[in-house]
């Protein structure tokens, strides 16, 4: 069968295509950026450079496909999401596009990435919060701009699956983080973030960091192995509802500094900026509904998982010194 995955340029993306080659798959991975660009680029993928915002490309995509990923999303960490709200719902285009390009060709199954970015706010407001389970997304009230396009087409895909009977499954994505992604540049995330600020004071011996807000925001953080996974197995399965997959094991940025500090074996002088931005307080993944769907939940532990980013992200920073 051939697969496409959008997004292929990206960090959970190149990942996923990698999957889905192992297993001997066809794969034709898309991205708009140069495929110099690419976080990796696979040999026996079909990669192809082509806007899926655009109806004539992912139209173009979506023709003898029998499965489609569709990861394609304009996003990065807190510091992109609360400064361009505008470019995150302009991601509504390639969304919606590649539901109708799907429905069209008549492909069989249809992955969407959604975000637990779509959860209610009122219910992120302790950093000592309460597990989010699925039906905490409404009443609505998600995070401005790119929670509002999640959440929006979470619903598109329900209705095209109603309406035309494409096989749509939602995953909400609970800060997913690994090597190979984004760590520099401004749309980089917490983990990654993190790990470059320790391995650069490493490397040169300025053991002064900054940190946005008091470090006492909490949040998971799921290792790219564990979603990879969960991203297939949702798509196979039976349940039609958007279902959270995260790690459930709960953290605030000064314990991931901690974990950070003893794998690179120095300590740090943290300088709090309390007008960066930092999002909600406190948000976690409640896998009840996940665990009895699949049998098991993400749990490939953060310190397990930080050791392999860090050392990835160390080794792209060693050449600058």
């Amino acid at each position: 069968m051939t697969v496409l995955v959008t997004g292929a340029g990206g960090f959970i993306g190149g990942h996923l295509a990698a999957d889905l080659l192992a297993q001997g798959l066809q794969v034709r991975a898309v991205d708009k950026k140069p495929v110099e660009e690419w976080y990796q680029v696979h040999a026996d993928a079909e990669n192809v450079v082509a806007d899926c915002s655009d109806m004539g490309d992912a139209h173009k995509m979506a023709v003898g496909t029998q499965a489609i990923y569709n990861l394609a999303a304009d996003m990065g960490g807190m510091g992109f999401i609360e400064n361009n709200k505008a470019e995150c719902m302009l991601s509504v285009l390639t969304s919606t596009n590649m539901l109708v390009a799907a429905r069209d060709a008549g492909t069989e199954q249809f992955f969407y990435s959604s975000s637990a970015c779509v959860y209610n706010g009122t219910k992120q407001t302790d950093p000592d919060v309460t597990a989010l389970k699925e039906s905490d997304a409404y009443p609505a009230d998600p995070e401005d701009g790119y929670g509002w396009e999640k959440l929006f087409s979470e619903r598109m895909a329900r209705h095209f699956r109603e309406d035309f009977g494409l096989h749509t499954r939602v995953a909400r994505y609970h800060n997913v983080y690994g090597p190979e992604g984004t760590f520099e540049g401004g749309r980089e995330k917490a983990p990654a973030a993190l790990s470059r600020k320790i391995a650069w004071a490493k490397l040169t011996g300025e053991h002064t960091i900054d940190v946005w807000g008091d470090g006492e925001q909490s949040r998971s953080f799921m290792y790219i192995d564990d979603c990879v996974r969960g991203t297939q197995e949702i798509l196979a399965g039976e349940n039609v509802e958007p279902v959270n997959l995260g790690s459930s094991e709960l953290v605030t940025i000064n314990q991931m500094i901690g974990i950070l500090e003893d794998i690179a074996g120095i300590t740090v002088q943290k300088q709090h900026d309390l007008t960066a931005p930092q999002g909600v307080r406190g948000r976690n993944s409640d896998n009840t509904m996940f665990h009895e769907l699949y049998g098991w939940e993400p749990s490939i532990s953060l310190r397990d998982g930080l050791e392999k980013t860090y050392a990835w992200i160390y080794d792209q920073l060693a050449p600058r010194v």
